[in-house]
């Protein structure tokens, strides 16, 4: 699947996105249910504020005592009393909704990390368990943007966009109270207006999902760009791209640019239009609370309190738009999430798989084809076995599938036809676990991880002994180098191990991979990009490590192949020749003799 093609199609099932997000929050259930009591407070503390304006204006600002009864008892509170406690009481009324607001912030961001890191942790495991095809068809941008980016827009900020929504809801029930409690009939009309505020909502959620999804996809543009820059740094720099990658870069900026103006193109005009249909309302309520107050129908403080009541109520009015575009922001960003969890990896164990546990006798090809895509099929109709403990090598013209053949051994890819098995029983029907447990490999170019050299070795097997590394490290010929290093094997290696050089990087990984003590061994060219001297030094690493294994190698040093039981010749992914170098020397106007001839006659005089 390819992740800028996303659509984000289940963005408006609301309740479908609050179920798949539900198993997040329920460990958390207990503190989210404690910020939304607290919420309650936060918002209907407004109401109270506003209800104080109705006694102030009418008995302090009317200077004439406050009479009422309370369960059939009269009291009466002189003005210059109340005038004395009612701005004390708001000030308290305002320092106790600050502590709760407090409170609640701490509360709503507490929740949030802990399920923006839930959702991350198993995002992540969806991605580590991914197969080598997802890779392939999605750029590194694209993938770090719907990591990085997703979670924390759609779970960060659900908790607290729910809340405030909770908080502005029973805020406006308790200013709808003390609207009806002043004047029934005003609040007819103000309760009316903001109704009709709400139309323009529904008219932006379309708008918001397209331009999000966009959004995403040209954010990992960038992050693809920023990734290749470093990564290719010597690149850039040794053929002057530095202007190229600017110019990239820049229409990337513009492009977001013009996606985010797009946006608020269609959607700004939300808050300015209900701000004006809230100030008709104002309008309106001011042109009849006159009338009821001449008319005596409502006191002067009735009128104050509603008024307060009304504005408070407006206020949220004003930014509506830009609070609604979060949300289906969220939403949008919900859909992706949960499409990453719904993505199935087609390299996956079918029910009750065997468990391979060594290699018996042979591993064998049956008419194998194999194709990246529809377009173009990159390995026709292979054929052979490769007996136990025997080493067999690949060679052929570059982008002939060599490298595409011994990748389909451990699965990275399934054949489109045919089969491979080991031991007669097809790898497809073997544990993904227990197949690639009983395969090692070492690449042309080796990643080593963030860590210690020692750390890097022991993922080969994490519970080999010491003495097992000690063995890994004298026959990857790593004492000399480790001598020189303080740290020895802890030394710390840089990003992808770079502080190594390139014959110090296969070492270590042939050390990984000899750890493994795996019965099967792959070399993809483990020596060709070395030079003379460190690729002596490897290759007698190498011969370490495939001792009494069964071995497929794609070299380009003559003695490798030439000690090699058998040479697989393969061109335009198809097996042309097979046999051994005698064999296939023999053979007048061959493929491997004339490749022989072009380009292993002048390695085969130097040796």
């Amino acid at each position: 699947m390819k992740l800028s093609k996303t659509k984000a199609n289940n963005s408006f099932r609301y309740s479908w996105l609050l179920q798949r997000v539900y198993p997040y929050i329920k460990p958390v259930m207990g503190r989210v249910i404690l910020g939304f009591l607290v919420a309650l407070p936060v918002g209907l503390l407004d109401g109270i504020v506003a209800f104080s304006l109705k006694p102030y204006m009418d008995f302090v600002i009317g200077n004439k005592p406050w009479e009422f009864s309370l369960f059939g008892h009269a009291y009466s509170i002189q003005p210059d009393f109340l005038a004395f406690v009612i701005p004390f009481a708001v000030v308290g009324f305002a320092m106790t909704q600050g502590f709760f607001k407090y409170l609640n912030s701490y509360l709503t961001n507490w929740t949030s990390q802990k399920i923006t890191n839930a959702v991350k942790r198993d995002l992540f495991s969806t991605f580590v368990y991914m197969d080598t095809a997802f890779y392939d068809e999605n750029a590194s941008g694209i993938i770090i943007s719907r990591y990085l980016n997703d979670p924390d827009t759609a779970s960060k900020n659900l908790v607290d966009k729910c809340k405030n929504i909770v908080t502005s809801f029973v805020g406006a029930l308790g200013l709808i109270f003390v609207m009806l409690y002043s004047s029934w009939q005003l609040a007819i009309v103000g309760v009316a207006v903001l109704c009709v505020a709400f139309v323009p909502v529904a008219l932006i959620r379309k708008v918001v999902k397209r331009t999000s999804n966009q959004t995403m996809v040209v954010n990992g543009d960038m992050t693809t760009n920023f990734n290749e820059t470093y990564a290719g740094n010597k690149v850039i720099s040794a053929y002057c791209l530095q202007k190229d990658r600017i110019k990239v870069f820049n229409s990337q900026v513009h492009r977001s640019f013009d996606i985010a103006m797009s946006l608020v193109k269609r959607s700004a005009w939300m808050s300015p239009l209900m701000y004006s249909i809230a100030s008709v309302g104002i309008a309106i309520v001011l042109a009849v609370g006159t009338q009821l107050i001449r008319s005596g129908t409502m006191t002067s403080g009735d009128f104050a309190s509603f008024v307060t009541s009304l504005l408070l109520l407006y206020k949220p009015m004003k930014t509506l738009g830009g609070t609604l575009t979060s949300i289906q922001n969220i939403f949008v960003a919900l859909g992706r999430v949960f499409e990453l969890f719904d993505i199935k990896p087609s390299i996956h164990d079918r029910e009750n798989p065997a468990i391979l546990d060594g290699l018996n006798d042979s591993i064998k090809f049956n008419n194998v084809s194999f194709a990246y895509n529809e377009e173009k099929t990159v390995l026709h109709n292979i054929s052979m076995e490769i007996a136990k403990g025997e080493t067999i090598a690949l060679v052929g013209n570059s982008g002939g599938g060599k490298s595409t053949l011994v990748n389909l051994i451990p699965r990275f890819y399934d054949v489109n036809e045919g089969s491979i098995t080991i031991d007669g029983v097809d790898i497809r029907d073997i544990s993904l676990n227990s197949l690639r447990k009983n395969i090692a490999m070492v690449f042309q170019d080796n990643f080593l991880f963030t860590g210690t050299i020692r750390e890097n070795i022991m993922m080969g097997d994490p519970n080999a002994s010491e003495e097992e590394l000690e063995q890994a490290v004298k026959s990857a010929h790593l004492e000399e180098m480790l001598a020189e290093m303080p740290d020895g094997l802890d030394t710390i290696l840089g990003e992808r191990g770079t502080t190594l050089s390139g014959g110090q990087r296969q070492r270590v990984a042939i050390a990984r991979a000899m750890i493994r003590k795996s019965p099967i061994v792959i070399l993809d060219e483990a020596t060709s990009a070395l030079d003379n001297k460190s690729e002596a030094i490897v290759q007698k690493a190498l011969d370490n490590l495939i001792q009494n294994k069964t071995v497929f190698v794609i070299a380009h040093r003559l003695s490798t192949i030439q000690n090699a039981h058998r040479i697989a010749v393969i061109n335009e992914g198809q097996l042309v020749e097979l046999g051994t170098h005698d064999e296939l020397m023999n053979i007048e106007h061959g493929q491997y003799r004339m490749l022989y001839e072009m380009q292993f006659k002048k390695q085969g005089a130097l040796v």
